[in-house]
């Protein structure tokens, strides 16, 4: 759902070294690949079984504020066919698997933080994660924006927020080829063809007007930018009532990171690439910004949300720092991951805690890479625009489901 930021390769060279350091500390842990398919991706899926004990902070996690995350995943899961896998790698077991570990969350007492911790360390196997040996990877931040805006265009109000168009067909690979699961294209016929849809320049420009798609109206083209990367907000009107809006679709073009762009063009330095900055900078330089953003071909289309939100791709509220946008390529939505890295605030001060993986990403690729969700505020959106950690995480699937054991 969500578009935020790939790592560079800056990062993977740095990883590399950092990677090395992260593994010697760990190297009692046999990894298992997933078996491979002729057309498979040069990424892998790893898997090497942990005792729950030698997760560092383990023992000092608030479970019971955990819980409730996963609960929330149990509402989408048990809508699925119980006898249908997860995902396309049958190492992450069933959904019968899933329902039945759902039924007994459902069991613990709100607040239980004894019968939480039990739930968790019972139900589940826990595993370390990698990119076949490589165990450390990239971890962002995203939260949910407030902008101004009208239900009309008013004076400075004149950035449309777009509901998703009806000429868009997007098809889920996934439905004709297992290998492909959470890999999607989008476009429009022409001719009876499929061809993208139209570009952000395109939209920008005016393609879409007078189609009676517009949703709100916002004042600021930056922000209108921002809340595409993010995928979701808060509208604030004019009598200081809000409106939530949510993904709803997007374009189907390629995502391009434009802190990347920046390095590349001289403009700032790797190490200075934050939300912030590069806010300041589409400030300063208008014109030029306008054309930056544009090498962004990817577009997001909104809705109003009534009720809870902002929802993510599993189609349930996320809850502030315990949902985890994830690439489902690798990893299944709903899973409980075990996140090892560091506060974006503080870099010294250990990140370790219990999330769920309830999102995706058009920049979320790879098979240890992800986007942890802040919530909504000054705090939320400070942590989330300054997070670049290195780190790794550990998933937690259904004893019922034994993946096959390590071999290497």
């Amino acid at each position: 759902m969500f578009s935020r930021g790939p790592r560079t390769s800056s990062f993977l060279t740095a990883g590399s070294l950092a990677a090395a350091v992260f593994l010697a500390g760990c190297a009692g842990i046999d990894l298992t690949p997933a078996v491979p398919t002729p057309d498979q991706e040069t990424e892998q899926l790893a898997l090497g079984k942990v005792e729950v004990t030698e997760l560092e902070g383990w023992n000092g996690e608030n479970f019971a504020d955990a819980l409730p995350a996963f609960v929330r995943s149990c509402d989408a899961i048990e809508k699925k066919d119980p006898g249908k896998a997860v995902g396309s790698d049958p190492r992450m077991g069933t959904y019968a698997d899933w329902i039945a570990i759902c039924k007994d969350a459902r069991l613990i007492r709100p607040g239980n933080q004894i019968e939480a911790k039990y739930f968790f360390e019972s139900r589940f196997t826990v595993y370390a994660v990698a990119d076949r040996i490589e165990r450390e990877g990239l971890f962002t931040g995203y939260y949910e924006p407030e902008l101004a805006g009208r239900w009309a265009p008013e004076a400075e109000y004149q950035i449309p927020i777009y509901s998703r168009p009806e000429d868009i067909i997007s098809i889920d690979l996934g439905e004709f080829r297992n290998e492909l699961a959470g890999t999607q294209l989008a476009g429009r016929l022409v001719d009876n063809k499929l061809v993208p849809y139209f570009s952000r320049a395109e939209i920008n420009a005016g393609v879409l007007r007078g189609r009676e798609l517009e949703v709100i109206w916002v004042a600021d083209p930056v922000d209108a930018f921002f809340l595409h990367i993010q995928g979701s907000g808060r509208v604030r009107l004019p009598d200081d009532s809000y409106v939530r809006i949510g993904y709803a679709g997007r374009n189907g073009r390629r995502y391009t990171s434009i802190g990347r762009e920046l390095v590349a063009m001289g403009a700032m330095a790797l190490e200075d690439v934050t939300a912030p900055a590069i806010r300041d900078w589409l400030r300063a330089n208008p014109a030029a910004g306008t054309q930056l953003m544009n090498r962004n071909e990817s577009y997001v289309f909104f809705r109003v949300i009534e009720g809870e939100g902002p929802l993510g791709a599993q189609g349930v509220p996320l809850t502030p720092g315990r949902s985890l946008a994830i690439d489902r390529k690798f990893l299944p939505l709903g899973a409980p991951i075990w996140l090892d890295t560091t506060d974006p605030l503080s870099e010294d001060a250990p990140l370790r805690r219990l999330l769920v993986t309830q999102d995706t990403g058009s920049a979320i690729k790879g098979v240890v890479r992800g986007d942890v969700f802040w919530g909504f505020g000054e705090t939320a959106a400070r942590r989330a625009g300054l997070m670049k950690q290195r780190g790794g995480y550990f998933i937690l699937l259904p004893k019922a489901a034994e993946p096959p054991s390590p071999t290497v």
